[in-house]
């Protein structure tokens, strides 16, 4: 399966240095904003002009198959 989240790059040297600060020091750091989260493929299923073209594909499909069976 395919690893669809995004992880933060951080190279080791910082990871390590970042472990070293002081509990106190990473609390008075400044925190920068969340980094807003991809969306995925489901997401845009959801979308309401997609569906609605999915709904008259869909339809178009479904009677041009119960023309073939019933009427041909």
């Amino acid at each position: 399966m395919l690893d669809t989240q995004q992880r933060a790059a951080v190279p080791e040297s910082e990871e390590r240095h970042a472990a070293a600060e002081p509990a106190a020091a990473q609390a008075a750091a400044p925190t920068a904003p969340p980094v807003e989260e991809r969306k995925g493929c489901l997401f845009a299923l959801s979308q309401p002009p997609l569906m609605i073209f999915l709904t008259v594909v869909g339809t178009l499909l479904l009677l041009a198959s119960l023309h073939d069976l019933l009427l041909l």
